[in-house]
């Protein structure tokens, strides 16, 4: 899906930007590429750069209730510097390294209702504009695949996925928000927790998986660190025994939820948005990931992988359309 847009900051006659991204998910911390297409307009122009921006549609809790937004999470100058002739077409190639961080969008093909996209701003002859957007699809890493798999492999569902805004006490989380992935219990387990919630936070060396039971809505204190958290290596992907450990993870969450006599808990900063943080109406809503290998996923809320598609392209361009008044 790709949405070309005239570059309304020149007028009629200005350039197109047309940014076409290989097919295929990428993954945490892999590569993007692509290549960015650009068509001269009725005039010669000076490309001052051309940028691309990792964007997130992103909740927020706070005193006033929730509200959703879009947050830049990196951006990355692919090329510029050059003169575009009248009516001339011109493509420059790009790979940019995604943040470790960046959060999953699909699980076995299929979305998870996570609406994160690519941006292209050009900047030609003083005059910016951000003149295409394109949904970004991010699979998970082996040991993030291996984790959920064996959560399914021991009866826990798929319920929804969604980013919140904050940040995570006590761990080594660089983003402005996190991803939560959230899970209803395996039998053996439903009469102690109502979900777990699953988040990981990926460096190049590992990985720390954050989970909680049961968790509420509200403000937490970011003096009360109660969360429970592991940590993983990339490479013990090829010699752990994932169910067993799993089960433990759940196991000692319960335990710990237990001792401490409450729900665990978030340490967030809580605050507005990005510098794009247009509060926004409903979004993607939850997820589908259906026909995942052990996780036992299904369709919730009455929401198609080709709506969740759809939605990708409705937000941001509502977006677009309210950064326009600005």
């Amino acid at each position: 899906m790709v949405f070309k847009r005239l570059l309304g900051s020149l007028g009629v006659g200005g350039p197109t930007v047309d940014t076409v991204l290989a097919p295929g998910a990428t993954v945490p911390g892999g590569s993007l590429s692509g290549q960015v297409h650009l068509k001269g307009g009725s005039g010669d122009f000076t490309v001052e750069h051309i940028t691309l921006e990792l964007v997130a549609r992103v909740e927020a809790e706070h005193e006033e209730g929730e509200s959703e937004g879009v947050v830049v999470f990196d951006r990355f100058v692919v090329g510029g510097g050059f003169r575009l002739a009248e009516g001339a077409e011109h493509s420059v190639p790009f790979s940019v390294t995604l943040p470790w961080e960046t959060p999953v969008t699909e699980l076995y093909g299929q979305p998870l209702g996570i609406v994160l996209g690519v941006r292209t701003e050009l900047s030609v002859a003083g005059a910016r504009d951000r003149g295409d957007l394109d949904p970004l699809a991010v699979g998970p890493l082996p040991v993030q695949e291996a984790i959920l798999e064996a959560f399914g492999q021991l009866g826990f569902g798929f319920r929804s996925a969604d980013l919140e805004y904050g940040r995570i006490g006590g761990t080594g989380q660089s983003l402005p928000f996190y991803q939560e992935i959230e899970l209803t219990p395996a039998p053996r387990y439903a009469h102690e927790v109502n979900e777990i919630e699953v988040t990981f936070l990926a460096t190049p060396g590992g990985m720390e998986v954050v989970l909680e039971a049961d968790k509420r809505g509200g403000l937490f204190s970011s003096g009360h660190d109660a969360v429970t958290r592991f940590t993983v290596g990339h490479d013990d992907i090829h010699h752990q025994d994932w169910n067993a450990l799993v089960d433990s993870w759940v196991r000692q969450v319960i335990e710990h939820r237990s001792a401490y006599g409450t729900h665990a808990a978030y340490g967030q900063d809580h605050g507005g948005f990005h510098e794009d943080g247009h509060r926004s109406g409903p979004g993607v809503g939850t997820a589908v990931a259906a026909g995942a290998a052990g996780l036992a996923v299904g369709v919730v809320g009455g929401m198609v992988a080709a709506e969740v598609v759809d939605e990708v392209g409705d937000f941001f361009e509502g977006d677009e359309e309210e950064g326009d008044e600005d």
